[in-house]
This record gives structure tokens, sequence and C-alpha cells, in this order.
């Protein structure tokens, strides 16, 4: 005989949870409101996406209550791929610099 357990999580997590996917939401449209330009723009904005995908990931799909083997599967591949992409912007950074100075050099 096997019994079900069956796991409720309380409500008040899940409130919390939309509150602060509010606040979140809410600052990323004060970056466009502020007008920001730059860097600190595309930084913020990458930042509070980022942080509402990780909550929903995390509570809304629960990921939080799985496996380490689980977590890590989930988030390995795509910090590998971030890390690939820049070391190819650094790689690419590198190369238009120095085409600039050979081809900028009188010949």
């Amino acid at each position: 005989m096997t019994q079900s357990v069956n796991q409720q999580h309380p409500i008040s997590l899940y409130l919390k949870i939309w509150g602060w996917l509010f606040v979140l939401s809410s600052l990323s449209y004060m970056v466009d409101y502020l007008q920001l330009q730059g860097a600190l723009r595309w930084g913020l904005i990458l930042l509070f996406m980022l942080l509402k995908a990780g909550l929903i990931i995390s509570i809304f799909m629960h990921v939080a209550w799985e496996r380490l083997a689980v977590k890590l599967l989930l988030c390995l591949p795509p910090l590998a791929i971030l890390v690939l992409i820049g070391l190819m912007a650094i790689e690419a950074n590198y190369t238009f610099l120095s085409r600039l100075l050979f081809f900028s050099q009188p010949g």
C-alpha cells in the first residue's frame, strides 16, 4: 500500500512572488520613463528580466523544490552559452581593433 504525498504550498508565497514581479516590472518600466540611455539602460533591463525569469522558474515552475541535479541540468547549459558568447565578443573586439590598426597604417 502506497500513500500519496500531497504537498501544498501556501498561497502567501505566490502572492509575495506576484508582488515582487509587480515591483520588478514597475522598475523596468521606470527605466523607459526616466529615459535612461546606453549601457545602464540595457544592463537594468537585462537585470530585471533575469530576476523576473528566475522568480517565475523557481516558484511557479516549482524548480526551487527540485533536486540539485535537475537545477544544474537547467542552469548550466545557458550559463555555458553566455560564457561562450562573452568569449566571442572579446575575440570580435580584438579582431576589429587589430584590423582597424592594420588598415589605418600608411602603405
